[in-house]
């Protein structure tokens, strides 16, 4: 579903500040004067480690917490403000899933699912049917009738997340939504959002602390740190040269870069050939191209760390190479291969 870009969340100089919990103690800043637009069609992950504030910051866009300054806007409503009852229309159309699931175990599949279309007071044939229909879309038309107790946490996550659209939302909260879950489970669970971010135009905020839900599912990313927003932008460029020293670590669970100091000495070890790193960004890069040179220079090379990554269907990465020949052979090489990619030598 082809979606018109224009905000629809907007966080403008918010902070949130919980007061001292002991008497003589500090106030707590959880979030710290941020400012950020996420776009209709986004899929736009928070990432941080705990205690960073993401989770925080989700709780403001549904007024589950009130900021204590700036101002946020959701569909271009400032709800900065609002009262509990001006605030319905508002959260009715913001969906969210949870990574406790957080279903009721006295309901049946399809009554949790229709939960929400109570409260809205939709008619019974209508919620009926509209709870049949995600089911199949979810894949589980056949547990109408059926337990939390007796799914699996992969199954209760699709529950949660057809409970979330229950409502037609235009905007998706997902906070830690896979963290529960196992690899082939969390992959299921991404590609179905992924699903309904490009066939129903939702948008999708993701909260993790895992750097490779954002590299499957995200097309932009924010990183915090101590409640502020250190690092935003698209997921490839973030990826591909992150400017923080925190989102550089985020980025090494997924890609591995230069070598560190121990790893080096460890290759150093193993390998007699002078080691180098080389960049591969984008399709500017050709492998073939720069594995030619070595090739036509008669330098015997072998990769010994490093890896090339996808990141939204663009190839990125970094091969670390063991190479051998005399030192004027591979120097002519490298000055050849330096007009192609960036060359790291670290012996």
């Amino acid at each position: 579903m082809s979606v018109v870009p224009h905000a629809v969340v907007e966080l403008r100089g918010v902070s949130k500040v919980y007061p001292a919990t002991a008497k003589g103690g500090l106030p707590v800043v959880a979030i710290d004067d941020v400012s950020l637009t996420i776009e209709a069609g986004d899929v736009y992950g928070i990432i941080g480690y705990s205690g960073a504030g993401k989770s925080t910051l989700v709780r403001l866009v549904n007024a589950l917490e009130l900021s204590t300054s700036g101002q946020i806007l959701v569909n271009g409503t400032s709800i900065t403000g609002l009262s509990e009852r001006e605030l319905r229309p508002v959260r009715a159309g913001i969906g969210m899933i949870f990574q406790q699931f957080n279903l009721l175990n006295s309901r049946t599949v399809a009554a949790n699912v229709a939960y929400p279309l109570e409260v809205a007071r939709v008619p019974k044939a209508e919620r009926t049917a509209r709870v049949a229909e995600l089911l199949e879309f979810v894949g589980l038309g056949d547990k109408a009738k059926a337990y939390p107790d007796q799914l699996s946490g992969g199954q209760k996550q699709r529950v949660g997340i057809a409970r979330a659209l229950a409502t037609s939302p235009s905007i998706l909260l997902a906070d830690e939504a896979t963290s529960a879950l196992d690899p082939e489970t969390t992959h299921e669970v991404l590609t179905l959002l992924k699903r309904i971010n490009q066939e129903f135009g939702v948008t999708i905020i993701v909260i993790t602390h895992e750097m490779d839900v954002i590299q499957t599912i995200a097309t932009k990313v924010a990183v915090m740190d101590q409640g502020r927003v250190i690092e935003r932008g698209d997921v490839f460029d973030v990826f591909s040269n992150p400017q923080h020293a925190a989102s550089a670590r985020f980025v090494s669970t997924v890609v591995k870069g230069v070598p560190s100091a121990a790893e080096l000495e460890t290759l150093q070890a193993r390998h007699a050939g002078r080691i180098v790193t080389l960049t591969f960004r984008d399709e500017a890069v050709d492998q073939t191209a720069v594995f030619g040179e070595l090739t036509r220079a008669q330098v015997a090379f072998e990769v010994v760390y490093g890896g090339i990554h996808e990141i939204q269907g663009r190839p990125f990465g970094h091969l670390t190479l063991s190479l051998l020949a005399d030192d004027a052979v591979v120097d002519s090489a490298l000055t050849r291969i330096r007009t192609l990619t960036t060359v790291t030598e670290v012996r």
